[in-house]
């Protein structure tokens, strides 16, 4: 409809000296057709030629700007639902009573949830008890276990040569790698990716897509969700996570 209105316009601009007032309907060849084939127009007949073309570039910015706003709509539902997916795979994945309150505190201060303290938000005071591995090369790693530990983790634990991780297009928990600004092996690369892929939607599939790149390049755009960040200048592990090596490298906190 937009590119209609618009192609409507443009031919009768090209040919307003062939309009005359009260006609219902012209056929014009169309320029901008490579065939220059014809096109009927309706007109309005109480209106001059101007008019005429004014009412079709009226309604091809109308259009326009409602394609705008849908695009807009719709970007905005799919974050949102984005988010709510990771809020829905950190609920399969509580463990304790201590995590569920972190969740709901999360949900409160986003306006999910009825805030019982009015105007003020929800703080957590043990939201930094990441999950704790250790390589076989002797590499820390951490996990965060809901989206407000995930940004405790990507934006403010971490240093910008750490190594983060986090499985492809999937919810999953922000897994950081602390570097000590080394040059990692590869074996530890490996086993980082693995983490990430166990805790994630992912877990239980075999050949994970899991992202990874230094911190430096992971941000988080203006007023994005908890947990939401995009990232560049990364290269992508395929992993199949199991149990045996999860028990084999985690730390107790």
């Amino acid at each position: 409809m937009i590119k209609k209105n618009l192609k409507y316009k443009r031919t009768l601009n090209a040919n307003v000296y062939k309009i005359e007032k009260g006609l219902t309907q012209i056929e014009l060849e169309n320029f901008y057709d490579e065939e220059h084939k014809k096109v009927k127009i309706n007109l309005n007949p109480s209106r001059s030629p101007i008019d005429n073309v004014q009412r079709y570039y009226k309604k091809y910015k109308k259009a326009k700007n409602a394609e705008k706003i849908l695009a807009e709509q719709i970007e905005k539902t799919t974050n949102e639902l984005q988010y709510i997916s990771t809020v829905l795979f950190e609920l399969e994945n509580v463990q304790n009573e201590q995590e569920l309150n972190e969740i709901y505190s999360e949900l409160a201060n986003g306006g999910y949830l009825k805030n019982k303290d009015k105007g003020s938000k929800i703080k957590n005071k043990n939201t930094c008890k990441f999950l704790k591995f250790k390589t076989d090369d002797g590499y820390e790693i951490l996990v965060g276990k809901n989206n407000v530990q995930n940004d405790q983790l990507t934006l403010k634990k971490s240093k910008n040569c750490d190594i983060w991780f986090h499985v492809k297009d999937c919810p999953g928990s922000h897994t950081v790698l602390i570097s000590n600004q080394e040059q990692v092996p590869d074996s530890s690369l490996v086993q980082a990716a693995v983490i990430a892929a166990f805790y994630s939607k992912a877990k239980n599939s075999a050949q994970v897509p899991v992202d990874f790149t230094a911190i430096k390049n992971v941000k988080k755009p203006n007023g994005a969700k908890p947990g939401m960040v995009i990232y560049e200048n990364y290269k992508t592990l395929y992993v199949t996570p199991t149990c045996e090596m999860i028990d084999k490298l985690k730390q107790e906190n």
